[in-house]
């Protein structure tokens, strides 16, 4: 079995054949023909595949695709198992993108695509302008070009800038909305009041607030004091520090906290402060009204020291006890350990808000440093890794201080 069988999912491939009436012979036949077809496809059509199926058409220009990618070459490359067809021509190249654009769905073209690079070390051929409009633009390319950006000639990187602002947009797009409503109605509810207007009072709290006044005969509680929330001002209510672990396994963190962090900056009721960090620091906040600035501001790769990181956040809070930091990392620690979560002590004890978060991202659990997860966790700031349509509510419990809506391990 080839390694066609390793998710990637090819459009029409997967699934049970439905809509076939009660079986007649016809039908049978028409059925079994199929699931050879599916087969072959998936299999790639090795001799030991089994199938025996001959393809044609557009089956044969997707079996080409797929071939192209993960079939076995006659020369395997050094190190690896298997090699593509596409070989190093950028035309070969060109022509595979706008194939695989004709027969998969987006969501799997960019997994192609991705694999591509990875496999393939078709990085080189994104510094091409040509070829950068050929792509699909997803979070995960627009990584591929920062980590890029100090080799990218200048005749690239216009359109580099046009692709990364295209996934910026699309990311602004759908998150927005939702994150400026929930930290909106976060910053609302934490400006507690005793004088609330009628639509503004919490009644379980008021309730709580006068139970000694309860009146058995009326089976009822005269509330004596009413909590409810304050209105809305201009004034800054929060301080937020997002600081961000810009090594290369962080990438498409980096790409959602550039974006979240512009959201943010754009709250009148947030002062929004984003730091980047490998072995140096990088204060970006100045470039927060545009994202792809932000991004192009960063430079993945390289080692990590987020003890300095933290320290250089420690310095910059002026209001702690109304500041919530979010550090993004896999937690592996190149600094001082030890200096690290005294820090991270020393913060709390002051009254911010810490949260850890060790990937924000669409992927599963990251590979992380669990000996300093479990460390953060004694201190009371649990590590866990977050997808960008969690964010909002990790972000609004922690300015209520709340606790925060930690996925499931599982």
């Amino acid at each position: 079995m080839t390694e066609r069988t390793t998710g990637h999912a090819t459009g029409d491939l997967a699934g049970p054949v439905t809509g076939r009436e009660p079986a007649t012979g016809a039908v049978v036949a028409d059925a079994a023909a199929e699931r050879l077809r599916r087969w072959r496809l998936v299999l790639g059509g090795d001799p030991a595949d089994g199938t025996g199926h001959a393809l044609a058409g557009r089956d044969a220009a997707m079996d080409g695709a797929l071939a192209a990618l993960y079939g076995k070459g006659d020369a395997p490359r050094a190190g690896r198992d298997r090699a593509a067809g596409l070989g190093a021509s950028a035309p070969a190249v060109a022509r595979w993108l706008g194939d695989i654009r004709t027969y998969f769905p987006s969501s799997v073209v960019q997994v192609m695509q991705r694999d591509a690079i990875d496999r393939l070390g078709l990085a080189t051929l994104l510094l091409e302008p040509e070829m950068l409009e050929a792509v699909e633009p997803d979070v995960h390319l627009v990584g591929t070009l920062l980590s890029l950006n100090k080799a990218m000639p200048e005749t690239t990187k216009e359109t580099a800038r046009a692709v990364v602002r295209k996934v910026v947009e699309d990311l602004d797009k759908r998150l927005a909305t939702r994150t400026r409503a929930a930290l909106t109605g976060a910053l609302d509810r934490s400006a507690r009041t005793g004088r609330p207007r009628h639509h503004d009072i919490d009644w379980n709290r008021t309730i709580a607030a006068n139970l000694k006044h309860y009146l058995p005969e009326h089976r009822t509680v005269v509330p004596e004091r009413l909590v409810g929330y304050a209105r809305a001002s201009r004034s800054v209510k929060k301080e937020v520090v997002l600081c961000v672990d810009q090594s290369g396994s962080m990438a498409a963190s980096v790409v959602y906290a550039s974006v979240f962090g512009a959201v943010l900056a754009s709250m009148r009721s947030l002062e929004t402060r984003l730091v980047v960090f490998d072995t140096a620091v990088a204060d970006l906040t100045d470039q927060l009204d545009d994202p792809v600035d932000v991004l192009f501001g960063t430079r993945l790769g390289g080692g990590t020291d987020i003890n300095r990181a933290l320290a250089y956040c420690q310095s910059r809070i002026t209001r702690p006890a109304e500041t919530v930091v979010v550090l993004i990392s896999d937690l592996y620690e190149g600094g001082i350990r030890d200096e690290m979560l005294k820090r991270v002590a020393a913060m709390q004890t002051a009254g911010v808000r810490f949260v850890t978060l060790l990937a924000l991202s669409d992927e599963g659990t990251p590979a992380f440093d669990r000996e300093h997860a479990a460390a953060l966790a004694a201190l009371g700031a649990p590590a866990f890794a977050c997808t960008p349509d969690l964010f909002p509510e990790v972000m609004a419990a922690a300015i209520e201080r709340r606790p925060l809506p930690i996925p499931d391990a599982g």
